[in-house]
């Protein structure tokens, strides 16, 4: 069973202790207290070296540290701490560098609500199980043989057909019902290629709907967003060595994950309001009434700071730019300030969370809205960022690619 630790502030005396252990073993995973004497407590806090007034802080520091120092042995870590706290969240994030310059363990942070449930907790469990079970799967560098990789995600479902480390189709539709919107992407994939159903190898599911398919097309692989996204990533952008950061700005949610030699070793998701995902920035296309696609080459025209947005919340954001533009504004400043708005939100919410590795690799359908590409860039303070071939259908090559490990379907 994988042994993920817990270090945290307040999960102790709340109903999401509870939740934690829940959703952990739901991915065959139990959740550990690193166990520590008072001494111990004083001794690694000042070894530490960093401040905190909060004894409930100083203890999940000497957690921490004892999980540096090996007194306690964890597979994963998951760093946890009240969203209502300010200097818990200072000592989170000090902690979560400390394990990762220390250590080579996954972690994963997470800034829980009183109202924490078990299914918020699950992807992110999930992916420290993966990361830990399936490592060798995860470091997988070539696909080999005809996989099929699906994608079925809040707003598109995407497929992709690789056939000895090449992609040879695509598919990609809206999202509405989950199995006829696979059947469509997946027949758009097959549509050039001269092969069906009954070719593939091996079937590789994720996204939101990745259980449901995974359980009606008998998939091999059945795997967390996360680290599919992850894998792809780097494997499109030709870094699978080294380390990397993957960004991927979501229609519901976006995630922030590092890389180190293709497997993730640290990843944060979520976000406080659809104002800081791909939603806004497809609202703000229709109030301009131009195509999604158009958005970005519009939004590099334009000058954000000529339209800027005061809120971080999706329907007073429209209600800006729709007084911008009756103010007399252009469509290309509008546009601009959509894009650099949920940049903005993007990096206060998550990306603070992440010590970037360079190089950043963009991915997901608003890779393709250059404008928010660029705003990216610029936020970070003009980082060069890769947005590599195939970024929209990032999971569904992440996943063709990860089942080529896993056996033929044909032979067995």
């Amino acid at each position: 069973m994988v042994k993920i630790a817990l270090v945290s502030c307040g999960t102790e005396y709340s109903g999401i202790q509870k939740e934690i252990e829940k959703a952990a073993l739901t991915f065959g995973a139990e959740i550990i207290l690193p166990e520590i004497d008072l001494d111990y407590i004083e001794e690694a806090y000042e070894k530490f070296g960093f401040s905190a007034q909060s004894s409930s802080l100083k203890l999940m520091i000497a957690r921490a540290v004892s999980i540096v120092e090996g007194r306690c042995k964890p597979d994963a870590v998951f760093v946890a701490s009240c969203f209502r706290c300010a200097e818990a969240a200072l000592v989170r994030n000090e902690i979560r560098r400390y394990l990762q310059d220390n250590t080579r363990i996954p972690v994963v942070t997470y800034s829980f609500t009183e109202r924490t449930k078990a299914d918020e907790l699950f992807i992110r469990m999930e992916a420290l199980a993966t990361t830990v079970t399936r490592r060798s799967i995860l470091a997988r560098e070539k696909q080999e043989g005809l996989t099929l990789g699906l994608d079925s995600g809040s707003t598109t479902t995407k497929a992709v057909l690789m056939e000895n480390n090449k992609v040879i189709g695509t598919g990609w539709t809206l999202t509405k019902d989950i199995m006829e919107s696979v059947n469509k992407a997946a027949d758009e994939a097959f549509e050039s290629s001269g092969y069906g159903w009954n070719d593939i190898d091996g079937i590789g599911t994720t996204g939101y709907g990745r259980l449901t398919i995974g359980k009606k097309l008998n998939a091999e692989l059945v795997q967390e967003e996360l680290s599919v996204n992850a894998k792809g990533a780097v494997y499109l952008a030709g870094h699978q060595k080294g380390e990397a950061t993957v960004l991927d700005i979501g229609g519901m949610d976006n995630k922030v994950i590092t890389v180190n030699d293709g497997i993730p070793d640290n990843f944060t998701m979520g976000g406080i309001c659809a104002g800081a995902s791909g939603r806004f920035l497809d609202m703000t296309s229709r109030r301009l009434d131009v195509d999604i696609t158009e958005l970005g080459p519009l939004a590099v025209k334009g000058n954000y700071r000529r339209a800027q947005l005061n809120s971080y919340c999706i329907v007073f954001g429209i209600q800006d730019l729709v007084t911008t533009l009756a103010a007399g504004g252009s469509k290309e400043d509008v546009a601009a300030a959509a894009c650099h708005s949920v940049s903005e939100q993007v990096y206060e919410q998550q990306l603070q969370e992440i010590d970037i590795r360079e190089p950043l690799i963009q991915v997901g359908g608003t890779s393709l809205i250059t404008g928010l590409v660029e705003a990216v860039s610029e936020t970070l303070g003009g980082i060069d960022v890769i947005v590599p071939e195939y970024s929209q259908h990032i999971g569904a090559v992440g996943s063709a690619l990860l089942v080529s490990g896993m056996g033929n379907r044909n032979q067995q």
